[in-house]
């Protein structure tokens, strides 16, 4: 990103922008503290947000009733992985694209065109912290940059608290943000109740070994999930990764590697969108799509029906927004548990869940299936 002389003049006029929007003094200052732990200040509640991952969005609409009446711009918009909640989160407004699903693709002069009075990143997107190029020079115009994740392909790891020390922390992160400070402790107040009720039922059981698929497609086996992330959550459910994995996030496995490991229940990922044909699971999607989609799965890779996951019929399949979405950890967390300890979890009941997020905490309705079985 090599600032030429045009650019610049561009950036300038950008900040002139920026300056006429905001009245002088009209609202406090905000300090947050982002999620990878630096002190940034604000001053005022932004108006002018650019996501440079998309499904921020999601987590917004959690606390604000109208989140894309703040966004001006964004990156990653295909990890909503949904374009029925797309839709509904931009409530008939249009968002500037900004970049894809890479950094590489990020394009600075028209993130900063957009006046935007803060840049929301993470630590895929922007992998070099304050000293990122894109960071140093955004800051370098005066606009405020926050970390809204921390997650990198580091330390295979598990943490045992996760995800309760980063819900607490990005929660109260977007609330100050947002100006919404009660509503973001409601939240974690609710999710950190409703994940005790998971810890309680699968508390002393023995973990379940299982094959959780980060890519599901038939033509490309294996993805399983590693120790991180994924792993953390499938731990928190009372099971177990497949034993060999040893990458972070996922690791690519052979399908002999695969039916020689014994495990004893398959759950597969899915989205609204249908690249690689994946079993369409999401929002607002016909739930015997997903079904349909997880058979074809079995159908289309050899060995798949020997195995012991399969004969017993213990195949699920979520929806991958369960995983990226941060506040929505928690449905993976309880449907995992029933999946994996039916007998011990039977209370569960994460519709109920789902259907207390919407009530209590959506601006629009996440709706399902957003899970579905075999």
């Amino acid at each position: 990103m090599i600032i030429t002389r045009r650019s610049f003049c561009g950036f300038i006029a950008a900040a002139g922008v920026m300056s006429r929007l905001r009245p002088a003094a009209a609202e406090q200052p905000v300090t947050v503290i982002d999620m990878v732990g630096r002190r940034v200040h604000l001053p005022a509640l932004p108006e002018r947000i650019v996501l440079l991952e998309g499904h921020d969005i999601l987590t917004m609409s959690l606390l604000h009733p109208d989140p894309s009446s703040l966004v001006v711009g964004w990156a990653a918009a295909d990890r909503i992985d949904s374009e029925h909640l797309r839709g509904r989160l931009l409530n008939g407004r249009s968002v500037e694209i900004v970049g894809k699903l890479g950094p590489d693709t990020l394009s600075l002069e028209g993130l900063v065109a957009l006046a935007p009075d803060l840049v929301v990143t993470t630590s895929f997107m922007t992998p070099n912290g304050d000293a990122d190029p894109l960071v140093e020079r955004l800051t370098r115009f005066g606009i405020p940059v926050v970390f809204s994740d921390a997650s990198s392909n580091a330390g295979a790891g598990g943490r045992a608290d996760y995800p309760v020390a980063e819900i607490e922390a990005y929660m109260k992160m977007w609330g100050e943000l947002l100006g919404a400070t009660v509503k973001a402790d409601a939240f974690v107040s609710f999710f950190k109740r409703e994940l005790a009720r998971v810890d309680a039922c699968v508390a002393g059981a023995p973990g379940v070994t299982t094959y959780l698929e980060v890519q599901s497609t038939p033509d490309d086996c294996c993805w399983a999930a590693g120790g991180r992330i994924w792993g953390e959550l499938l731990s928190r459910a009372g099971g177990v990764s497949l034993p060999g994995v040893t990458a972070p996030w996922y690791e690519k496995i052979s399908l002999e590697h695969l039916l020689s490991t014994p495990h004893e229940v398959y759950i597969a990922s899915g989205g609204g969108w249908s690249s690689g044909s994946r079993p369409a699971i999401g929002p607002g999607i016909d739930a015997r799509l997903g079904r349909e989609g997880l058979q074809r799965l079995i159908d289309c890779r050899p060995g798949f029906g020997h195995l012991a996951s399969v004969r017993e019929k213990r195949v699920h399949g979520i929806w991958t927004g369960l995983i990226t979405s941060l506040p929505l950890n928690l449905l993976f967390v309880t449907q995992a548990a029933k999946w994996l300890h039916p007998e011990r979890c039977a209370g569960l009941d994460p519709q109920h869940v789902l259907d207390a997020i919407n009530r209590d905490f959506a601006a629009f309705p996440i709706e399902g299936p957003l899970w579905v079985s075999l």
